[in-house]
């Protein structure tokens, strides 16, 4: 039996910190599927195709990884695909209370789901998708936050 996760987010960038726990996702599962998911509250800077291709480039050569869009719950995407695990990152305390929130919630409405939330390496811990997005918007050097290899 395929041991299979779902890592979700906005991906908006994908980020140096994200393919971190990317990898060290994938020491615990045969197969990862990154899920590309719309926010409908919050309009992309990339659009869906860009953070795709990003996570791709990124994600190059990976044996166990798959990229998906997804407009739904997160527990219905794992529904979708049999999948019975989901990947969370977090850099901070922060960050953990906002995604045990959301595990709780997940473990409601779908019992037999378990996420799984994995710090990030304190050397990727500075970084978010939403500083990436204002050293863009201000023509700074954003090379160190991103995977190596990937054009934006």
């Amino acid at each position: 039996m395929k041991h299979v996760a779902l890592f979700p987010g906005s991906f908006d960038p994908f980020t140096a910190g994200h393919l971190n726990i990317l990898r060290r996702a994938l020491t615990m599962f045969d197969e990862v599927v990154v899920a590309v998911g719309i926010n409908q509250d919050k309009p992309g800077f990339f659009s869906m195709e860009k953070r795709v291709d990003i996570i791709r480039q990124a994600t190059r050569g990976m044996s166990g990884v798959s990229v998906i869009q997804y407009d739904s719950l997160t527990i219905d995407a794992c529904r979708e695909r049999d999948i019975h695990h989901i990947v969370r990152g977090v850099r901070n305390m922060i960050d953990f209370e906002t995604e045990r929130s959301i595990a709780d919630a997940n473990r409601r409405l779908a019992p037999g789901i378990e996420t799984i939330i994995i710090p990030t390496a304190q050397e990727f811990a500075h970084i978010s998708s939403s500083a990436v997005r204002d050293i863009l918007r201000h023509g700074g050097d954003y090379s160190t936050f991103i995977p190596e290899g990937v054009v934006l």
